[in-house]
C-alpha cells in the first residue's frame, strides 16, 4: 500500500517535469515555469489516482484535464498571462500516446501480412479498442481543459460589458 503511494506519486513528480519540458520547448516565460510544474503534476496525480481507484482511464483523463484547466484559469489571472500558456504544456504528457502507437501497429499488421481468420479479427479488435480509447482520451482532454476556460471566459466578458455599458 506504501509502495504504491510512493509510485504514484513519483509518476506525480514526473509528469510535473514533462509538463515543465514542453513549456520549455514553447518558450513559456520563466515566472510561469514552476506553476506549469505544479498543474502538470496535479492534473497527473488526479488521472493516476482515479486509476488507481478503478475508473476508467477516459473518465479519470477529463477529471485530470478538467483540473488543469481549473488550475490554468486562476493561474492565468495570478501570473497576467493567457490560460492556454498553463494548460497545453499540462496536458500534453496525458496523450495517449501507447494506445495510438498499439493502434498502428495493429493497422499495420492487418494491411501488410496474411493472418488466419481468427488471428486476423483478434488484431482488428485490439487495433479497433486502442484506436477508440485514444480517440475518447483525446477528447476527454480536450473537452476537460476547454470548459473551465469557456465558462470563466463567458464570465468575465460580461463584467467587461458592464463595465463599458456605465462609461456611456
Amino acid at each position: 500500500m506504501v509502495l504504491d503511494i510512493l509510485m504514484i506519486l513519483e509518476k506525480g513528480i514526473w509528469f510535473g517535469f514533462a509538463a515543465l519540458g514542453f513549456a520549455v520547448l514553447f518558450n513559456v516565460p520563466q515566472r510561469a515555469l514552476m506553476i506549469i510544474w505544479l498543474i502538470g503534476a496535479a492534473g497527473g496525480l488526479t488521472k493516476l489516482i482515479m486509476m488507481q481507484c478503478n475508473i476508467g482511464i477516459v473518465i479519470a483523463t477529463f477529471a485530470g484535464a478538467s483540473l488543469v484547466g481549473i488550475l490554468s484559469v486562476s493561474a492565468a489571472h495570478n501570473k497576467h498571462a493567457p490560460p492556454l500558456v498553463f494548460s497545453i504544456p499540462s496536458v500534453i504528457p496525458m496523450i495517449p500516446g501507447a494506445f495510438a502507437y498499439r493502434m498502428m501497429l495493429g493497422l499495420m499488421k492487418l494491411s501488410g501480412t496474411a493472418i488466419s481468420n481468427d488471428n486476423y479479427y483478434q488484431t482488428l479488435a485490439e487495433t479497433t479498442s486502442n484506436g477508440l480509447k485514444a480517440l475518447f482520451i483525446l477528447l476527454a482532454l480536450a473537452v476537460g481543459v476547454a470548459i473551465p476556460m469557456l465558462i470563466s471566459r463567458k464570465e468575465t466578458i460580461k463584467k467587461i460589458r458592464h463595465k463599458s455599458d456605465s462609461l456611456e
